[in-house]
């Protein structure tokens, strides 16, 4: 593992140095989510899914529950039984 050290700006901000943004293709309005653990953040690179794969995910959840005998009444039962288990 490489160790960069960055700075903070009076604005809070922190530049990630170009050999890291090019390893991990971040690009402007890359999205990052940041971990938190004691005195230790962790950035990571996450993907926000496009329409179309929300579109693609969803059909394929459909086929699923479609095949496992599940119908559009069942969902709210399902959710239900589900809280209550936590």
């Amino acid at each position: 593992m490489n160790t960069e050290v960055l700075s903070v700006s009076s604005k809070g901000q922190v530049v990630l140095p170009v050999n890291i943004r090019k390893k991990l293709d971040i690009d402007t309005n890359t999205k990052l989510a940041a971990n938190i653990a004691g005195n230790i953040i962790m950035l990571k690179v996450i993907d926000i899914p496009t329409a179309d794969d929300f579109s693609k995910s969803l059909d394929k959840a459909q086929k699923w529950a479609k095949s496992v005998g599940y119908k559009k009444a069942d969902v709210n039962a399902i959710i239900k039984a589900k809280r209550r288990s936590k």
